[in-house]
């Protein structure tokens, strides 16, 4: 039987998603399906990497860790142990890699996996209680991209987190920015300092160093074709499998229509994503919308091809300047990656 093929537009789907299907959803995504700490490659040039694998090992039932020059140099006694790891550092650096290592490596029944978005959204579909009970009693939660973006996600997701961690659930996390410093810069702190500590009282916080892999090889700037190449293109992914093509303002102006926790089912088929005409995007919301669309087509694998204006110039200086700037960071890289697969 043939694999479907041909053009379709991503500002025709309007993907529906029932609160089941999101929980079924809540596994690694598909380039992480098979990840473990054995195929994670530290950067000697970086050891809190090392390190960081070796905590995650003993996280997952796997033992104590190897007393490591550093780690627990000044350490006595073994560090107060706590329900939680959170996993702190820059883009590219294997963070997801080794969240999916400790979801696949714990032997436990009830885990589960999924982007901090994945996490609210669920929320909202079922309700706060709902979420509660269905999570109550679950062995691990698996939190990526862990970064607050208003007060009701962190009241939200300091509750929900507080519930389930007295019930004996453990949290593994990522971020980009350690728990304390979450919600710095995009709201009034100190207002949900409490809530904020509260959430950093469950982790143990280690932070990750190194370089971002996905431009270790790659160059500097999201690759562009011209209106021709861009033809050839798509004409040749379209051959092979499903490939969108859409103006950019136009899909940007659809996001705003379609929950973000539904990106996921926006690109679902789709082997190749094409977008003409990039423009610099002005409005912080809908770049914030575009930022949850790059991290969903990066969780999925598909690759980008585009025409105007390169698509790691779609955030100007101001928006780089600005609270968000961890978020459109990573996403420019990778933009980087996807335009250059």
């Amino acid at each position: 039987m043939s694999s479907p093929s041909g053009i379709v537009h991503l500002v025709d789907r309007t993907p529906q998603v029932t609160g089941d299907e999101m929980v079924a959803a809540l596994v690694p995504p598909p380039q992480f399906d098979h990840a473990t700490f054995e195929t994670y490659r530290p950067d000697p040039a970086y050891p809190s990497q090392a390190e960081a694998k070796d905590l995650l090992v003993a996280f997952s039932g796997g033992g104590a860790p190897p007393a490591r020059g550093g780690f627990f140099r000044r350490a006595k006694k073994e560090p107060e142990v706590k329900p939680g790891v959170y996993l702190d550092g820059g883009f590219g650096v294997g963070k997801t890699h080794l969240l999916a290592a400790t979801y696949h490596a714990m032997p436990v029944r009830r885990k589960y996996f999924g982007s901090f978005i994945e996490y609210t959204a669920l929320v909202g579909a079922l309700g706060y209680q709902n979420t509660v009970e269905l999570f109550r009693g679950a062995d691990l939660l698996c939190i990526d991209e862990f970064e607050l973006d208003d007060p009701g996600d962190t009241m939200v997701m300091t509750r929900l987190l507080g519930e389930l961690v007295a019930g004996g659930t453990r949290l593994a996390a990522t971020s980009n920015t350690p728990p304390n410093a979450l919600g710095e810069g995009r709201f009034a702190a100190q207002d949900f300092l409490r809530e904020i500590h509260a959430m950093s009282a469950s982790f143990r916080t280690v932070r990750i160093d190194g370089t971002d892999y996905r431009q270790r090889a790659i160059d500097g700037q999201a690759k562009v074709l011209d209106d021709a190449g861009y033809e050839r293109a798509i004409a040749d992914a379209a051959a092979h499998g499903v490939v969108s093509d859409d103006v950019f303002a136009q899909l940007v102006a659809h996001l705003s229509h379609v929950h973000p926790s539904r990106y996921i089912r926006l690109v679902a088929g789709v082997t190749a994503i094409g977008l003409r005409d990039v423009e610099q995007l002005q409005d912080q919301s809908a770049a914030l919308r575009f930022v949850a669309f790059v991290d969903r087509a990066y969780d999925a694998q598909v690759p980008i091809r585009s025409t105007g204006r390169p698509l790691s110039d779609v955030f100007g200086e101001e928006m780089l300047a600005g609270g968000y700037r961890k978020k459109y960071l990573r996403a420019i890289s990778r933009l980087i990656a996807l335009t250059a697969g």
